[in-house]
């Protein structure tokens, strides 16, 4: 096989923050298991490398990447179809970004919009770790000659960041080694609001507990929480148009939406008309039925954590079946004797 022949691979990662929620739900954990029937190797990575560039009481980060793990399985990824693993576990990630941090320059990591958000005025003071782990996130990538990744509006960034690095090392070494990884963006993005604020993005950073609906939360808690959810007095429309100005419906009919399979149009067409006194409780219901279960397998596989560490360790020797010959291969390159 010449280099220049890259099989079909989705690579994609979440950072092991903990408190898993509703968007985490159905803008990525949904959407993965959805993709893994496609045929289409697929690598799920938790990074908790990347969850260190910041600091973390080590306790918790062990707890939320076996959370997350569960979480993933939960939402239906299955380990016998796709692969697994937390990314330290992979050292390949780390060997090649050191690679990475050599050929990328500076002033493209100085202009990552994210480096700047999270540094902010205080840049003297943030890691070093902060400011290079874009060269991390092209290695996570590219070091399974991954050919596409999901990503949001946020991470585009960083992906195009990536391509930069793939095709810096190509010309600098004189080969077609490897792919420029193509973003996949399926449709319009399933992104959740905040249950309090149509216009935030839902997040567990949120002082209030009642903005975001939590893949731990109890049938009774859901309910609550969509009870309360802010809305405003005017009826359900029936077309999409109607929510232009209407954050709040607009963020409750989506949740719906992707939460039943359906278009908007399809839900509009359906509860047009409705009151947010009849439209909650259905939506309640529908969330309860769906999420259920999610939270039922994440708390069965959370009480035996060694069944979590056992499919990690599985899907990182895998994932090294793929890794070890791209990294040795990549050492050959750049001239280095092994």
């Amino acid at each position: 096989m010449s280099e220049t022949q890259f099989t079909p691979r989705v690579f994609s990662g979440i950072q092991p923050s903990g408190d898993l929620h509703l968007g985490n739900y159905l803008g990525a954990l949904k959407r993965f298991a959805d993709a893994q029937e496609k045929g289409v190797q697929s690598i799920y990575c938790m990074v908790d490398l990347h969850a260190i560039t910041v600091w973390q009481d080590p306790a918790d980060l062990k707890k939320s990447t076996r959370e997350l793990c569960a979480g993933f399985i939960a939402s239906g990824i299955d380990p016998e179809k796709s692969i697994l693993i937390n990314q330290s576990q992979v050292p390949e990630h780390a060997q090649l970004a050191w690679v990475f941090n050599c050929v990328a320059r500076m002033g493209w990591m100085g202009r990552m919009t994210q480096w700047k958000d999270k540094a902010g005025k205080n840049a003297e003071a943030a890691s070093l770790g902060l400011f290079a782990y874009p060269a991390l996130m092209a290695a996570d990538i590219l070091i399974y000659h991954a050919t596409h990744v999901p990503v949001g509006e946020d991470q585009k960034q960083h992906l195009e960041l990536t391509r930069d690095i793939a095709a810096k090392f190509n010309h600098d070494y004189g080969v077609d080694f490897f792919p420029l990884t193509e973003p996949v963006i399926e449709g319009a993005a399933t992104r959740v609001m905040s249950l309090r604020d149509g216009s935030k993005k839902m997040s567990k950073s949120d002082p209030s507990p009642a903005s975001r609906i939590n893949l731990t939360d109890d049938a009774d808690t859901i309910a609550k929480k969509f009870r309360k959810a802010k809305t405003d007095p005017d009826a359900l429309p029936s077309e999409a148009e109607g929510l232009k100005d209407r954050p709040e419906a607009r963020n409750l009919v989506n949740i719906y939406a992707a939460l039943s399979d359906q278009s908007v149009d399809q839900v509009l067409a359906e509860v047009g008309g409705q009151q947010f006194g009849t439209f909650k409780p259905a939506l309640a219901e529908l969330a309860v039925s769906r999420m259920g279960p999610i939270t039922a397998e994440m708390q069965r596989l959370m009480a035996d954590p060694a069944e979590i560490d056992r499919i990690l360790a599985r899907g990182a020797e895998q994932a090294r079946e793929i890794t070890a010959p791209i990294l040795k291969r990549t050492y050959e390159i750049v001239g280095m004797v092994g």
